[in-house]
């Protein structure tokens, strides 16, 4: 009797593990033909042309040609506008980090002091992210006129928007000994935040702040063709005046800027590692 009812019971395992096996097979199967359609989708609305493209090659070459070789003659004036660049992507990520540290912290579910509080700053902080840089760029160039500082205000605002949310998601990943040791002493919340929270995560505050940095002079440089100052701006009018050996010039240095930042922001991670 035992015997049959362990049959019985093995029959019905290797039929579910079939159906089961049989669902995982279709399901993966009706993915990958969701995956094809949304890539199929995705070109016909951007037009997808690659014929276009190959057709275009001449162009393309022309242009490498007329940019050849760069006009080091104007290096001189490229140092100030990269100057300018660097120290925008600076600003931001300080600036950004000052602010996202205590929004973060109220953001963070563990250690937020009301439900109220949590949603006020998380509503701050995706509509800071939401709004592109670029858009912030518009905004304050509209309210405090063209230069470098309203670069580094969109940088900034941005910026609150990406650190707070990576800072409230390490704040609530800490551990939560220190800050209840802190609680029963009877510890007030700022004693909390500068003695308990800010020492916990510190060092993978900076290594976040170092990557925002890293991207920041990335944007910096786009904000320029918007009148955000910085080398964006001369390259924009290099491409607009048909200044080719310029801005196969300005090309070389913001490379330079970008690989120079990007290796300093990988050796300070490393250190902190």
């Amino acid at each position: 009797m035992t015997a049959a009812v362990d049959l019985r019971a093995t029959k019905v395992r290797v039929f579910a593990n079939g159906w089961g096996s049989a669902l995982s097979g279709a399901a993966r199967i009706v993915g990958i033909l969701v995956a094809i359609l949304v890539v199929i989708q995705s070109l016909i609305v951007v037009e997808a042309r690659p014929q276009d493209l190959i057709t275009g090659v001449h162009g393309m070459a022309d242009i490498i040609r007329r940019a050849m070789p760069p006009d080091f003659s104007k290096l001189r004036d490229a140092l100030w506008p990269a100057l300018e660049t660097v120290d925008i992507a600076i600003f931001g990520t300080f600036s950004g980090v000052i602010l996202a540290i205590p929004l973060a912290v109220l953001a963070a579910a563990n250690v937020t002091p009301s439900r109220f509080m949590y949603y006020l700053a998380r509503s701050i902080i995706v509509f800071t992210r939401a709004v592109p840089d670029l858009v912030w760029a518009l905004f304050f160039v509209t309210a405090v006129g063209l230069g470098p500082f309203p670069g580094g205000l969109a940088l900034a605002v941005h910026s609150v928007g990406m650190l707070g949310r990576l800072f409230a998601e390490t704040i609530e990943h800490m551990d939560m000994a220190p800050i209840d040791a802190l609680s029963l002493t009877g510890a007030r919340r700022i004693q909390i935040f500068t003695h308990g929270i800010i020492p916990t995560v510190l060092t993978s505050l900076v290594g976040i702040s170092l990557y925002r940095l890293d991207e920041n002079i990335r944007s910096s440089l786009v904000l320029g063709f918007v009148g955000a100052g910085g080398i964006g701006f001369q390259l924009l009018s290099a491409m607009n005046l048909f200044q080719y050996r310029e801005v196969s010039l300005l090309l070389i240095v913001i490379f330079v800027i970008v690989l120079t930042v990007e290796r300093l922001s990988a050796f300070l991670r490393q250190r902190l590692a």
